[in-house]
């Protein structure tokens, strides 16, 4: 028996555990940072493989490593836990359960690997910027190439993800009573209004691609009386970090011009954000080979497919990396942050779909090991088509 057979085999036995498993976390949906249930339900489960895992790392509470193989290159495969407040309505039990399938398959074979297997627990990729931590703190280094999988409503082995720049704007007004002496106050209500009404304005001025949405976090203390304080988010997705953080200013600069209109004063904080994804095609093309293989056409995602944004970004730019999505619902029925996509993470299909993903990655990740030349071609890839 082939490394490619016994790899799906080995999932295969693994399927009636990682499913139960992945219900779990479902079941327990719990925010960035917080997902201290799913990762103690991934780390014993690596630990009864006879993985020796590492807890917090990074400095991250929810954060493990584990590694395995033998000399050579090492490919790693990322884990994703974090829920969002309407559930697990992103299916990351979903790319948890893929992620751990996939070692399970190569931990089979791990006196024959040609290289290593890292197990990286990741948390917080819904705007906490988990794997950025991770990257920072040396939890990747030495790491050759990472993968990961993400369930969305289509089949594709590229993501076309957009970078990203969270912004937090506050005004300062000065309150006063809304009947008697609205003359006497400066509204920090009007303030965040007129920005969201000048940042409409804006949209039509964005590049093709690009998106802008916020949210008023606090819009006053009482009706009655003038608002002193107020505060909004933002988030300015683009095809690059650099014309990300050009919506970003306007923003801010949106916001300066609503604060001068009416008499308040404005603070801004830029919280960071993620970077556009780099999808490796020398790696993708490899998963999309498997996944023929398995019964599922899985292409390049179209120029301008509408996207998200991950931290698996971030990544991409350190090393090469691939974030496919594989398909849990049909198109219409659902995708990803809506309610109903809730349902499609817990469902027959998913569970399917996340044991047949978990091969591909898996016999992917064997190759890149066991073949020189589909690493260095990787690599070399990366480096033309990285950015600064």
């Amino acid at each position: 028996m082939d490394a490619h057979a016994e790899i799906a085999r080995a999932i295969d036995n693994y399927r009636d555990k990682v499913v139960a498993l992945s219900h779990e976390i479902h079941e327990h949906p719990e925010l960035k940072f917080e997902e201290h249930f799913a990762s103690d339900l991934l780390s014993r489960a690596a630990t009864e493989m006879g993985l020796e895992v590492e807890r917090k790392v990074g400095g991250l509470k929810t954060a493990f490593r584990a590694e395995f193989g033998g000399k050579g290159p090492v490919v790693a495969i990322l884990a994703e836990y974090d829920a969002l407040p309407n559930g697990h309505s992103c299916g990351h039990n979903l790319i948890a359960g893929a992620a751990l399938s996939a070692v399970a398959g190569l931990k089979s074979i791990a006196g024959k690997l040609p290289g290593r297997v890292v197990f990286l627990g990741t948390p917080a990729e819904e705007g906490g910027g988990g794997k950025i931590i991770l990257i920072e703190n040396g939890a990747l280094r030495g790491v050759d190439a990472a993968m990961m999988a993400h369930p969305t409503d289509a089949e594709f082995c590229t993501m076309p993800a957009l970078a990203t720049q969270h912004l937090k704007l506050t005004f300062h007004g000065h309150g006063a009573h809304a009947s008697l002496a609205p003359w006497d106050g400066s509204s920090a209500l009007a303030a965040v209004i007129q920005t969201f009404q000048s940042v409409d304005a804006m949209r039509l001025h964005m590049r093709d691609g690009s998106r802008i949405h916020g949210i008023i976090t606090d819009g006053g203390q009482a009706v009655n009386i003038i608002p002193e304080r107020t505060e909004c988010l933002f988030l300015a997705r683009a095809k690059s970090s650099k014309y990300a953080k050009e919506i970003g200013a306007r923003v801010i600069r949106c916001a300066e011009a609503a604060a001068m209109a009416t008499g308040t004063r404005l603070e801004h904080l830029v919280e960071g954000g993620y970077k556009n994804l780099i999808n490796n095609l020398s790696i993708a093309h490899r998963y999309a080979a498997h996944s023929e293989t398995l019964g599922t056409i899985s292409r390049e995602a179209p120029e301008n497919t509408p996207t998200g944004s991950t931290d698996m970004g971030d990544v991409s730019h350190v090393m090469p990396a691939i974030h496919p999505s594989f398909a849990i619902s049909k198109h219409g029925e659902g995708n990803c942050h809506e309610d109903a996509f809730v349902a499609h993470a817990d469902s027959k299909r998913g569970y399917d779909a996340m044991i047949r993903v978990a091969k591909a990655m898996a016999m992917t990740a064997y190759d890149l090991l066991a073949e020189p030349e589909l690493m260095a071609s990787a690599k070399k890839e990366f480096e033309a088509r990285k950015e600064s």
